[in-house]
């Protein structure tokens, strides 16, 4: 299959092989975000000399064979005379004096289990031969913690670090890539599902319908995707319980602390909270504070992030039982599909507008440019009211208003003026109102008012993003 999106990522990295002193990259991101495979695709037709070695859960012994054995394709380099990591490093700082040469180290957490003081040998012996080698070393990790700990300031590593790139789920845009056939709804709902995770988009059967494609991947017995959730949970948490307690929980809609806790079996607030911090800093939890009310914590709120994650935790994982012993159609047909078209697709479509809104942003097409996105907490005392707005934009001139219908009936004035009575009744202040539809709109005389239809949200990309 065909490299899709990551140009900027690309670029950087090409650009850091033909730097001219010797440097190192730290390359990091959850597992299955598509890290080993950017690393490859940005060393195809290179000129330098490139050394890809995947470290592996055994003995430095069995790490320095299999760099012996990668070596071995290098004919100016005597591979019999490493003993240790440390000297087979060494030896090739010495060999780049000559000519660049590119050392990868793929899942480096791995290596740095298994040889003591790891990071500190690469300290030495960068300090001592960059000035005048011209070696290129690339650290790639998928245990992110670990790996953001390479660069904190009392590490070996701090401040060697050339070149640092976070590699997160692509956006929906880059997304829609894999499979590009689709209709635009089609493509909403595959998103919903799959999210920006490259080797879940990449299984996906342009071939059959977004029904099948979601039972066969992860709505079914032995499905592809049946335990990809819990087994990158597992890596990561060590009281798996207690994770699939909050996510249980999120996924039924509870999203403040309060709810969350009462209405799940953990112990106190205390694990709770060490819990919700685990998740959100696996960015699987993302947390989400009002716009207009950043401070309060009783105003925040918890939700999944992952969407792979929400559907599992939402459909599969409290039905498991149901899932052994009924057919794949008769699951999903109870289970999933009509909650699915009616809630849990419209409500990623809000998410899919947010970063339309983003990348708008960022290309200096909306203006004045805004500075804030999110949710808007309203309080009426008076009157006994209170909620949130899902999509405002805070910019110079003050709030903008977002509503976003994915429906089958265009969006009219009617409607449109309804909103607008609400936002203002709830006092929220708007020189300007947004609207995003599926279906379009009937025709519209409101001055003040942005439409953007399902199309305008998938038209920047005409083929492939490269």
């Amino acid at each position: 299959m065909a490299f899709l999106g990551r140009t900027e990522e690309l670029k950087k990295l090409k650009d850091f092989y033909s730097g001219k002193n010797a440097s190192m990259a730290l390359i990091y991101g959850r597992r299955r975000v598509g890290k080993s495979e950017l690393i490859k695709e940005s060393i195809k037709n290179l000129k330098n000399e490139c050394i890809y070695l995947e470290c592996k859960q055994t003995s430095e012994e069995n790490n320095l064979m299999a760099l012996k054995e990668v070596l071995k394709g290098f004919k100016e380099i005597k591979v019999n005379e490493f003993i240790s990591f440390e000297q087979a490093i060494k030896y090739l700082y010495l060999e780049s004096k000559k000519r660049t040469i590119v050392l990868i180290l793929d899942e480096y957490s791995f290596l740095s289990d298994v040889i003591s003081g790891i990071d500190s040998i690469l300290q030495v012996l960068y300090d001592e031969y960059h000035k005048e080698s011209k070696l290129k070393i690339v650290l790639c990790g998928s245990y992110v913690n670990s790996m953001k700990n390479v660069l904190e300031a009392d590490k070996p590593l701090y401040g060697r670090i050339n070149l640092t790139m976070y590699l997160k789920p692509m956006n929906y845009l880059d997304s829609s890539l894999f499979y590009d056939t689709f209709s635009n709804e089609d493509k909403v709902k595959l998103y919903s599902v799959f999210g920006g995770i490259p080797y879940y988009n990449s299984l996906i059967d342009k071939k059959k319908s977004v029904k099948n494609n979601i039972i066969d991947l992860i709505a079914s017995k032995n499905s592809r995707l049946e335990n990809e959730v819990l087994y990158y949970m597992k890596t990561e948490i060590s009281k798996m319980a207690y994770a699939n307690e909050v996510f249980e929980t999120l996924a039924r809609g509870y999203t403040k602390f309060t709810d969350i806790l009462s209405n799940s079996h953990l112990p106190n607030s205390q694990t709770l909270s060490e819990v919700l911090n685990k998740l959100v800093n696996m960015e699987v939890v993302k947390k989400v504070v009002p716009i207009n009310d950043e401070n309060n914590k009783k105003k925040a709120g918890y939700y999944i992030s992952d969407n792979l994650c929400l559907f599992y935790y939402k459909y599969i994982y409290r039905n498991l039982s149901k899932l052994s012993i009924m057919s794949d159609k008769d699951f999903y047909k109870i289970y999933i599909e009509k909650e699915f078209e009616t809630n849990y697709v419209p409500k990623a479509f809000e998410d899919i507008c947010k970063q339309y809104l983003v990348s708008m942003n960022l290309s200096m097409k909306i203006r004045p440019p805004f500075e804030k996105i999110g949710k808007y907490y309203y309080d009426l005392p008076k009157e006994k009211k209170n909620g949130e707005f899902d999509i405002v934009t805070l910019d110079s001139k003050g709030y903008v208003f977002y509503e976003v219908k994915f429906r089958n009936k265009k969006i009219d004035e009617k409607l449109i003026l309804k909103e607008i009575e609400e936002v203002n009744n709830a006092r929220l202040k708007c020189h300007k109102y947004g609207f995003f539809s599926k279906s379009g709109y009937e025709k519209l005389n409101i001055k003040n008012v942005d439409t953007y239809t399902l199309d305008d949200v998938y038209k920047i990309q005409k083929g492939k993003r490269q």
